[in-house]
């Protein structure tokens, strides 16, 4: 194997002067150095993105939902609360109703997402509090007005600061309001929290409210919509979820993970991703098809030393691996060298901040990168495969020279 490595080093690396071959050879190394490099750049630019929608999308969304989609019992309630109970990466769950309702203040209105969760355990699954710009967290009672926690873009469409008093009105029994002559369902509440989630859709229309006030602007009485659950992991809520499904009885449950919540456009994500990462190689295939074109040549050039290594006894396999050892050293040292450029450029990236964005427009001040292992492995890998495809052919045609017709002129 030493034999191997020694000669195809010297066809690589010890050329006396410069040729065509040599030229190829280095812009093989060149292509893939660059196709390595721009994988791992834009592949980390997508998780940057990625992971900055996802926490935003995060925001105030549990990382598992439970609905209740039929008429449930005491002894189904029982059995959720028994699974939940057990579960060694839960954080906390508790019950929630939501719904559209109206919000009202003076001569405005607006038509909002009302979500009503227990006070105690609100901050625990939404972390509301870490978002809160204005005003307190509290979802308990001030004075004779319940609280309601709004978002900053739906204070702004309402004209609400901290203190101010929204009124909400539910479609809930509005059939009987209007044959009845009778008030719809409504309550005011006072302003105790204005909260800024990063995400446009949350801001603009979404409201928190005690428990108890939903369940009666709502029409669920006592009665849940279902339940919402908070785990150490989020990456665990799939686990989670087909535990549930496999004990829970699904025409009473409806279980939900947080990827289910917006799965259109983690969706879209992922294929673009796909997408950049099958395009992005074919730089490093172009690479490889000059691998293939150069070793072609050398094979045609190195015809007679073929010729004179077969007759001094070494094997085919041998010349064979000579020829797959000069285009793998040009594959390792291009993926090497793409790799550290690639993770460099990443670097600079995370710490100087070298491409800024306009936080007005975007929400951040750079370009978002995150670097991942595994991107580092697919790339380095796929590399690897193309440089070994493109080295094997004119390998093996190497090690089939016939002696005789190579040397019959020596």
């Amino acid at each position: 194997m030493l034999f191997e490595r020694f000669i195809a080093r010297r066809y690589l690396i010890s050329k006396h002067k410069l040729n065509f071959i040599t030229i190829i050879s280095f812009l093989s190394t060149f292509g893939i150095t660059i196709g390595v490099a721009a994988l791992i750049v834009v592949l980390s630019v997508f998780n940057g993105f990625g992971s900055l929608v996802q926490s935003y999308l995060m925001n105030f969304d549990p990382h598992l939902r439970i609905e209740f989609i039929s008429h449930y019992n005491e002894d189904d309630l029982l059995k959720l609360d028994k699974v939940l109970s057990n579960e060694s990466d839960l954080i906390e769950f508790a019950p929630y109703v939501s719904g559209k309702v109206l919000a009202l203040r003076r001569d405005l209105t607006e038509i909002i997402n009302l979500k009503s969760v227990e006070p105690e355990k609100a901050n625990e699954i939404y972390g509301i509090n870490n978002s809160i710009i204005f005003g307190s967290d509290e979802l308990k009672d001030k004075g004779d007005l319940p609280v309601i926690l709004i978002g900053i873009k739906l204070a702004d469409k309402l004209q609400s600061l901290v203190g101010d008093t929204i009124t909400i009105i539910s479609p809930s029994g509005i059939e009987r309001a209007i044959t009845q002559f009778t008030l719809p369902n409504s309550q005011s509440f006072l302003v105790g929290g204005i909260f800024s989630s990063q995400n446009n859709e949350y801001d603009a229309s979404l409201a928190f409210i005690s428990l108890e006030y939903g369940q009666f602007l709502l029409g669920y009485k006592k009665s849940y919509q279902g339940y919402e659950v908070k785990l150490t992991d989020i990456n665990q809520s799939f686990k989670l979820k087909n535990k549930l499904d496999s004990v829970l009885d699904k025409n009473i449950f409806s279980v939900s993970t947080w990827y289910d919540f917006h799965k259109d456009l983690y969706s879209v994500m992922q294929i673009e991703r796909w997408v950049a990462y099958i395009l992005l190689s074919l730089i490093i295939a172009v690479a490889t098809f000059n691998i293939l074109g150069s070793l072609s040549m050398t094979v045609i050039e190195k015809k007679r030393d073929i010729g004179i290594l077969r007759a001094m006894g070494v094997k085919e396999n041998s010349i064979k691996k000579i020829f797959m050892y000069e285009g793998l050293m040009i594959g390792i040292f291009g993926t090497l060298v793409g790799v550290l450029i690639g993770y460099f450029i990443c670097f600079l990236q995370i710490n100087y901040n070298i491409y800024p964005l306009d936080p007005t427009q975007y929400k951040i001040d750079a370009l978002p990168v995150e670097l991942r292992l595994s991107d580092f492995f697919f790339v380095s890998g796929a590399a690897m495969i193309l440089s070994f495809l493109a080295s094997y052919f004119p390998a093996r045609r190497a090690a089939r020279v016939n002696t005789i017709e190579a040397i019959k002129w020596e």
